[in-house]
C-alpha cells in the first residue's frame, strides 16, 4: 500500500509509473538529411555505373550525382555517411575517401603549406586549419583587471 503526505507526491508517482506504460520507439527516428561528398577515382563508365547503382540502392538515398573528371560523388539524402563510404568501397574502390578539398576562393591562403595539392581539382584545396586566418590579436591576463597593482582597475575596490 502506498502512503502520500501530499498532493504533489501523488503527482510524483502518478509521473513516475506513467514512465512504465509509456512506449517509446526508436524505429521512426530519421537520419537527419545530408550531403555526402566521396573522392573516389573512376576510370571508366562501368566504374561509375558500378557506384552510382551501389549508392543509389542505399536506404534513404535522395540523389545521387557523380562527376568522374573531379573524381566526385555526391550522394544526399537520410544516410549514414560511413555506410555511404563503406557501400563505396565495396565495389571495389578501396582508396575511397571522404571529400577533402574546398573551393579555394574559401580560404585566406590556399597556396600555404598543406592546402596546395597538385592532385586537387582544379580550384580546389585542401581544408587544413593552416588556410584559415589565425586571431593574434592583444591577449590579456583577466586576472590583472582587478589587482592592487592595476592602476586602472574598478576603482569600488
Amino acid at each position: 500500500m502506498l502512503c502520500f503526505s501530499s498532493q504533489q507526491d501523488k503527482m510524483g508517482a502518478l509521473d513516475y509509473f506513467a514512465n512504465f506504460c509509456t512506449v517509446t520507439s526508436t524505429r521512426n527516428r530519421r537520419r537527419p538529411f545530408q550531403t555526402v561528398e566521396i573522392k573516389v577515382k573512376m576510370d571508366c563508365d562501368g566504374c561509375e555505373r558500378r557506384i552510382r547503382s551501389a549508392v543509389t540502392n542505399l536506404k534513404g538515398v535522395r540523389s545521387v550525382e557523380v562527376i568522374r573528371k573531379q573524381s566526385k560523388v555526391t550522394v544526399s539524402g537520410h544516410v549514414d555517411p560511413n555506410k555511404v563510404l563503406k557501400k563505396v568501397k565495396d565495389t571495389g574502390k578501396k582508396r575511397a575517401e571522404f571529400w577533402p578539398y574546398i573551393e579555394h576562393n574559401l580560404v585566406a591562403y590556399p597556396y600555404v603549406v598543406g592546402a596546395y595539392d597538385k592532385r586537387a581539382p582544379a580550384g580546389y584545396v585542401k581544408d587544413v586549419p593552416q588556410a584559415y586566418p589565425s586571431y593574434n590579436g592583444p591577449q590579456d591576463n583577466i586576472s590583472t583587471f582587478f589587482s592592487d597593482d592595476n592602476t586602472d582597475a574598478c576603482s569600488i575596490m
